[in-house]
């Protein structure tokens, strides 16, 4: 197995720390997830086509250490993993010196993630093309006590907006492309977990960024063999 395969697999879900403690399905050749942050303001699923394993579930319950026990080992790896009782216990990883036994947790602990299946209407539909997903990441890193961003629509003129205030305050507001069948009030979700998001997907060409007036947003990517799917709940800005 390549090693950076899996690791993208995982800097998907996991983004920069954000997320730690998930259950990955392998079935039928994919590997998959679905996660919800602690705070409770994203949720999603992310899939990998081509992960030939046997059918199992690992409970990964900090991913950030099992990233750091990958980096040790080489560019191919060999996986297996440890059952006691038909239950997983634990993943081996294996280059040509170099072993890392990574310890599983049992499935009762990690977050239960809603189901999905009952979603609002999305009224409006952004285009997020390369250029505003890296000026979006710049602009998060240029006003990193800034965590919400916020769509803002007035005289028929669309922006995300870093800094949005009823009154004169360090701003940058990014001009986008917009589709919508109304006039919305500003609605605002989580800048720290975008910015994460479209690092974590920065080789994808363009994207939609679908906002519900009801408080959901939702980002849609396929690159590659990996399908990602990331749901932010609206926060008071």
């Amino acid at each position: 197995m390549e090693k950076a395969k899996l690791s993208r697999f995982i800097n998907k879900y996991n983004l920069a720390g954000l997320v730690e403690s998930v259950k990955w399905e392998s079935e039928k050749d994919e590997l998959v997830t679905s996660f919800i942050s602690d705070d409770k303001s994203v949720l999603g699923k992310v899939s990998m086509k081509e992960f030939k394993f046997q059918d199992a579930n690992f409970g990964i319950y900090d991913t950030s250490k099992l990233t750091k026990m990958l980096s040790v080992l080489g560019t191919d790896v060999d996986f297996t993993m440890k059952k006691v009782d038909d239950k997983s216990v634990s993943m081996k990883f294996k280059d040509g010196t170099t072993s890392v036994n990574y310890m599983l947790a049992d499935l009762s602990v990690i977050p239960s993630v809603p189901d999905l299946k009952s979603l609002p209407d999305f009224d409006i539909k952004l285009k997020l093309d390369t250029n505003f997903i890296t000026t979006f990441i710049r602009a998060k890193g240029a006003l990193q006590d800034e965590n919400s961003f916020t769509f803002k629509q007035e005289k028929g003129k669309s922006q995300i907006i870093l800094g949005y205030s009823n009154i004169n305050s360090n701003r940058i507001s990014i001009d986008v492309e917009c589709e919508t069948t109304e006039d919305v009030q500003p609605i605002s979700f989580s800048a720290t977990y975008l910015k994460e998001i479209l690092v974590a997907n920065k080789e994808a060409s363009d994207a939609t960024l679908n906002i519900s007036s009801k408080g959901l947003s939702h980002i849609h990517f396929e690159i590659d063999e990996y399908t990602s799917d990331y749901y932010l709940v609206e926060i008071a800005s």
